[in-house]
């Protein structure tokens, strides 16, 4: 017997986009985030809640798990899905900005194509921060350049084309292709790279430190006559920070 057509956008999402699309790169970012029984994980832009449903096993009926939408369609389309094992999963409709959740509540927040929608990327970040547990982890993921998607390089200019618009006015699931940009928000928001840092994973030392220095300079002489602005933003190891604010200012004395 055929199942029933869907009827709504968000049902045709669920039957159609999340097993093509959504399921595997949910198993990409799950794989990365390294859940552990017992953690507490937030799934931010959930849509109909395939990464929270796939959270959940891994971190068992010990754990928890909250995934936040702001579409209602989306969340109910959610709930009437069958319930995995594991955790138990709080569907919670809320806005990715303003984060519905006490501070330092969360081991890990997710979030799987939904960061590029967000009007304030970089308050939405913010917030991920503001509600991880030291040492807690956020993980996202973006598609890349619309250039290495052949098959939606010509459906988006497709559309482009009919509705008369550049193409740059449709093109928002790309909107974060570029890993220096998403590496940026990340850092601004206060993941800062030192090891020592307890929001940090890019492990960097203060002997890292005045090699970007050196890198910096170089770049400086070759195309600003060595001139640098350095400003200090982050950092929760304040003893590292110091440290490494030392190493960059005695690579820039010469010492």
């Amino acid at each position: 017997m055929s199942q029933p057509q869907p009827s709504s956008a968000a049902e045709t999402y669920e039957r159609y986009f999340v097993p093509a699309m959504f399921v595997p790169w949910a198993t990409i970012l799950l794989r990365h985030a390294s859940l552990r029984p017992g953690e507490r994980v937030l799934d931010v832009a959930c849509g109909t809640g395939i990464v929270a449903r796939l959270a959940a096993p891994l971190v068992g009926s010990n754990g928890h798990v909250v995934a936040l939408d702001l579409n209602q369609a989306m969340l109910a389309v959610a709930r009437a899905q069958p319930a995995p094992s594991g955790a138990t999963i709080t569907w919670q409709e809320g806005n990715a900005m303003a984060l519905p959740a006490p501070d330092r509540s969360f081991d890990a927040v997710l979030c799987q194509h939904g960061l590029q929608f967000i009007p304030d990327r970089a308050r939405a970040v913010s917030e991920m921060r503001r509600v991880l547990v030291p040492g807690g982890r956020a993980l996202v993921i973006v598609l890349q350049a619309l250039a290495g998607h052949p098959l939606f390089e010509a459906l988006i200019t497709s559309v482009a084309h009919h509705l008369s618009l550049p193409i740059s006015a449709v093109m928002t699931p790309f909107a974060l292709c570029d890993a220096d940009e998403l590496r940026g928000l990340f850092i601004s928001a206060g993941f800062d790279a030192h090891r020592e840092d307890p929001l940090a994973g890019l492990k960097l030392t203060e002997a890292d430190y005045a090699w970007v220095t050196r890198e910096l300079m170089g770049v400086a002489q070759r195309h600003c006559d060595g001139r640098i602005v350095s400003s200090l933003e982050g950092g929760y190891a304040l003893s590292a920070l110091g440290r490494s604010v030392a190493e960059h200012v005695r690579e820039f004395l010469g010492a």
